[in-house]
């Protein structure tokens, strides 16, 4: 029975130095592993302990590396020794196969979108007209989304609730992660790619971790799921019956995300019973 785990990445998986949440003295702080740099700097992190789980997650199962990043950005991220065979990136809107994207894919998920929400124009030019000082940059990815980097501290009371609810009348929806806020139409979601991705592997089960609200629908579709204690999901207090919560965060977080994840592939017993993928 092949089982597939798709995983979020960024405060999931790996972290950036400032969502570590590791507290204590420094001689018990773990060891790391940097599998991110950035205009040569390192960027991102994980526990060695997760790596190792990585490692051997991917001889128990089909991973994949399941993220709201670009193709682009997704590829700097070194998670693994070998690269694993899929990754779903731009929240859906892409699947990459053996490093490359899969163009007919692509296209398939920009016709869906076509009719069912406002132009990428609209969102792009309604974010441009109601910004201020701390909106510190405005990017568009892979043609299909948009977000802003804001100063969390400066951002207006009611700023983000006024954009969901502008977005959620023009068929997109927001989310909001570290300093990032995400609009995106409602019809991109990780689930769709992950149920793709499931049929070509021949997965008839899936597990799935993920922290933000936009793996929602992932963590719901998938037969057992896991996020962090910490993240919009945790915020907001989402749940579903097969998901559970880490005693952890931060960085502790994603260690036992992925130690959880390796016990739940290595023992394909306790889908006896379940629902195949949905």
């Amino acid at each position: 029975m092949t089982v597939l785990v798709c995983s979020d990445l960024d405060r999931t998986l790996i972290y950036s130095t400032a969502a570590f949440a590791l507290d204590g003295p420094d001689e018990t702080m773990p060891r790391l592993l940097c599998v991110e740099f950035y205009q040569g700097a390192p960027l991102s992190y994980m526990t060695e302990a997760s790596a190792r789980a990585l490692e051997a997650l991917t001889a128990a199962a089909a991973f994949v590396p399941t993220t709201t990043r670009t193709s682009e950005q997704y590829r700097r991220v070194n998670l693994l020794e070998k690269p694993p065979r899929y990754a779903i990136c731009a929240n859906g809107g892409h699947i990459l196969v053996d490093g490359e994207d899969d163009p007919d894919w692509a296209a398939a998920v920009r016709e869906r979108l076509a009719d069912g929400c406002a132009p990428l124009a609209d969102v792009r030019d309604h974010l441009a007209r109601n910004g201020g000082d701390f909106v510190l940059k405005r990017r568009t990815a892979s043609d299909l989304f948009a977000y802003t980097v804001v100063d969390r501290a400066a951002l207006p009371p009611g700023w983000v609730e006024d954009l969901t609810g502008w977005c959620a009348e023009r068929g997109w929806r927001t989310s909001l992660q570290g300093r990032k806020v995400y609009c995106l139409p409602a019809g991109l979601t990780k689930a769709a790619a992950a149920r793709e991705v499931a049929r070509r592997a021949g997965a008839s089960t899936m597990i799935a971790a993920g922290d933000a609200l936009l793996d929602a629908e992932l963590l719901a579709a998938a037969d057992l799921s896991i996020r962090p204690a910490h993240g919009e999901l945790h915020d907001t207090g989402w749940t579903a019956p097969a998901t559970a919560v880490t005693a952890a965060r931060g960085i502790a977080a994603g260690e036992e995300i992925a130690q959880w994840l390796l016990a739940r592939a290595a023992a394909p017993q306790i889908f006896t019973g379940r629902a195949p993928v949905r």
